[in-house]
């Protein structure tokens, strides 16, 4: 949609649009909506949100249908920013996030990493050119969660003024549902053309709203593919896709953009990150646990070189985390490592790992490879802090957006499937015969397990002791859900639950009273509790963290850019960080349905 139009007309299209109420002008489709606002955590994106009337009457609904226990959240996108200050003051006091962003890209709203029960486009398919229409589709069906309602509103008859001031096209309802078909989409509802509400006879409307069946996007059965009946000649493949899933579901903050391709959006990620966490799930695998990783008796793979990994064996799995330094040799030793793993992953897994029904150039193999690498060359220093702007240094790794999207919201049910398909494989090579025996393939499940940040509170809590001696009698810390003024006896609470999504970053690691932690234990804060105890935990990350000017306070962002949605690699502002907490929250309450405190 172009903006100029909308914003130099802003009042007089406002009033226009207010002058017919939500019931008039979605009459078609509306007896679905209580459905979805039944749920009282449903998720709603408005499209050209316009004035705000749409947003409007369904966070009004929600208000209403579920009183003080309202927790529907409407995101409502504008890309003219006058129209949208005007439908923002119409939402004032209402459960309504406004967002300046546009299809087909939606840059902004992906970021977020989060997905919606409805999402309305009312008055904007003939907006969107028809070159840009199939990946606005996939766009579309890419942020709808399983069981969720995309309505999509068509205006037949365009004037040769709309088309050239209100870049308006032709719209088609066969042409949109054969594109919702090729991503997965079933039609619902499909009404007859009918008049415009504002009376113009040129003009006439149509409804049509797709639902997302399940899964939808295709990812599973590719995963599957790939985990169950690809040939592997090595641990590789599952290897790579472990990885991908463990970034997906830890570091919603690795995603550095999207980009557009001919089979639908890409996700692109740090290949040093990628290459990190290779080294992290095989570090222990082969040094520690010595089970061989290929069919033939060689203990060595592609990326163990004798000046990179083989000068690490003392370090353990755990330094290979966001947020740790490597100096000297060490750091050397690392360079060189990431770099043989970029390698190793650009030339085996991505390489072979293939679309099963998909033609490709037969010289190139273009167009077929799932995952790209375009790798970069990176000169090895005695100094490497491990946060994402240094691992972007490596180059880029590219994935569908499809396969991305299903690690990242159903990661506890494909995990497992990849483990113990890496168990199996492992237990049929020549070098590790004694696990044959399905009695003895629990060590290797064993040798398999991620190992995890310890839940440790120590450095914490000596930060938390050094503070207190410092600060005046007058003045103490206090517990962030309580206010409660903490003396002796306190705990170090992990404010998103370790038990949960075990993530031991320096911000997630909070002073409480232990009494009042007791209660919270392994529950998620209510949006209510974590949005009151704002003010507190932003004092304690700053006075813990942000104002000695060390390298503490480039691990605390480095930790928090990665694992919180929606925050760029340089961010430093805590507000910022709090609203990507906040964002978090409502993703784990959303994917791992855990209990509230």
């Amino acid at each position: 949609m172009p903006p100029q139009f909308y914003n130099e007309n802003a009042n007089k299209l406002a009033q226009q649009y207010l002058s017919k109420s939500f019931d008039e002008v979605h009459q078609s489709w509306s007896q679905l909506l209580p459905s979805v606002i039944k749920n009282a955590h449903a998720r709603i994106l408005d499209i050209g949100a316009g004035s705000g009337r749409d947003a409007k009457h369904i966070a009004q609904l929600a208000a209403q249908t579920h009183g003080t226990e309202n927790k529907v959240q409407i995101v409502a996108v504008e890309p003219a920013n006058l129209l949208a200050e005007l439908g923002a003051r119409q939402t004032t006091g209402l459960n309504v996030k406004w967002l300046t962003d546009s299809l087909p890209a939606l840059s902004v709203i992906t970021k977020q990493e989060v997905s919606f029960d409805l999402i309305l486009l009312s008055a904007v398919w003939m907006h969107i050119p028809v070159s840009d229409r199939a990946r606005s589709i996939r766009k579309l069906a890419n942020l709808l969660k399983p069981g969720g309602k995309l309505v999509i509103s068509l205006r037949h008859g365009q004037t040769i003024e709309d088309r050239n001031e209100r870049k308006m096209h032709t719209v088609c309802v066969d042409e949109l549902k054969q594109l919702a078909s090729d991503v997965g989409l079933f039609t619902k509802l499909e009404t007859q053309k009918e008049s415009d509400k504002l009376g113009r006879d040129h003009v006439s409307w149509q409804t049509l709203v797709l639902q997302m069946p399940d899964d939808g996007t295709g990812a599973f059965p590719f995963i599957r593919h790939v985990a169950l009946n690809d040939g592997k000649s090595a641990t590789h493949k599952l290897a790579l896709l472990r990885v991908l899933l463990r970034i997906a579901d830890g570091h919603a903050g690795a995603v550095l953009r999207r980009e557009p391709s001919p089979f639908g959006d890409r996700v692109i990620l740090p290949v040093g990150l990628v290459a990190l966490y290779w080294c992290h799930q095989y570090k222990d695998l082969i040094d520690s646990h010595n089970i061989f990783q290929t069919p033939n008796k060689n203990p060595n793979m592609g990326f163990m070189k004798a000046n990179g990994w083989q000068k690490l064996t003392h370090r353990s799995a755990s330094d290979y985390r966001i947020g740790n330094l490597f100096t000297g040799d060490d750091a050397i030793a690392l360079h060189k490592t990431l770099s043989a793993a970029v390698s190793n992953i650009k030339t085996m897994p991505c390489r072979y790992i293939t679309f099963p029904n998909r033609e490709a150039n037969r010289e190139t193999n273009s167009d077929n490879t799932v995952f790209e690498v375009a790798s970069k060359t990176v000169k090895a220093k005695d100094s490497i802090f491990l946060d994402l702007q240094t691992l972007e240094q490596w180059g880029e790794f590219s994935l569908p957006e499809s396969t991305w999207l299903a690690f990242n919201r159903y990661a506890c049910w494909i995990e497992p499937v990849l483990v113990n398909e890496w168990v199996k494989t492992m237990a049929s090579y020549a070098g590790n015969a004694q696990y044959k025996a399905p009695e003895n393939q629990y060590k290797l499940a064993q040798a398999l397990n991620w190992e995890e940040p310890k839940r440790t509170t120590v450095e914490v809590r000596k930060r938390f002791e050094l503070i207190q001696n410092v600060l005046p009698k007058d003045e103490k810390i206090h517990c962030v859900w309580s206010a409660k003024s903490l003396k002796q006896k306190y705990d170090i609470d992990h404010s998103m639950p370790f038990a949960r999504w075990p993530n031991n970053d320096l911000w997630n690691l909070l002073p409480t009273d232990s009494q009042v932690n007791n209660q919270k234990n392994d529950r998620l804060p209510t949006e209510q509790k974590l949005k009151a105890a704002k003010e507190r935990i932003q004092h304690w990350w700053q006075v813990a963290w942000l104002e000695p000017e060390d390298q503490i306070q480039k691990r605390f962002f480095a930790e928090a850019n990665i694992a919180l949605p929606g925050l760029s690699s340089d961010n430093s502002s805590v507000d910022d960080l709090f609203e990507a907490l906040m964002m978090q929250r409502g993703r784990l309450k959303e994917m791992q349905q855990l209990r509230e405190w």
